[in-house]
């Protein structure tokens, strides 16, 4: 699963990776192009977040803990999917989806949900396929959180 499916800007709308690799609104069926399709983190949903914590401040500190913390959750996660600790890994994983879903990382967090039910249905071998597009997905979220969110709001 090396695209998962992502909820574009315009709305909300789901949106899906298509047969050819493009990202496409599931609602429309068009295919989302240049900055919507290549967005890591959706804007919105932060916005949402700063409404929801009645400012931007603490969704900022949120934002901010997110990216700090993000090696030492793929460490703990990665090294528990080695060594086939379900426990650990599942709630690594669960709290990986979640934050990520948080900041906007939609499309780090449905790849944490399949990683989740691998995990779920004891598929080591797909879970550590899985971890190295955990890790190049986790790499560019937290980047670009961190250039187009908390950089500009700190």
């Amino acid at each position: 699963m090396d695209n998962p499916p992502l909820t574009s800007s315009s709305g909300g709308a789901p949106a899906e990776p298509s047969a050819a690799g493009s990202v496409v609104d599931m609602r429309s069926g068009h295919p989302l192009t240049g900055e919507e399709a290549m967005r890591w983190v959706e804007p919105d949903i932060l916005a949402e977040l700063e409404e929801e914590l009645d400012g931007p401040e603490l969704a900022l500190g949120f934002a901010r803990d997110y990216a700090a913390l993000w090696d030492q959750r793929f460490s703990r996660l990665a090294g528990a999917v080695h060594t086939e600790d379900r426990p650990i890994a599942l709630d690594a994983v669960i709290s990986l989806r979640i934050t990520s879903a948080m900041v906007g990382g939609i499309r780090l967090s449905f790849l944490a949900q399949a990683l989740e039910d691998a995990i779920r249905g004891s598929d080591f071998v797909q879970s550590q396929a899985l971890l190295a597009t955990l890790a190049e997905h986790g790499v560019r979220t937290v980047s670009e959180l961190q250039a187009n969110y908390i950089l500009k709001n700190d």
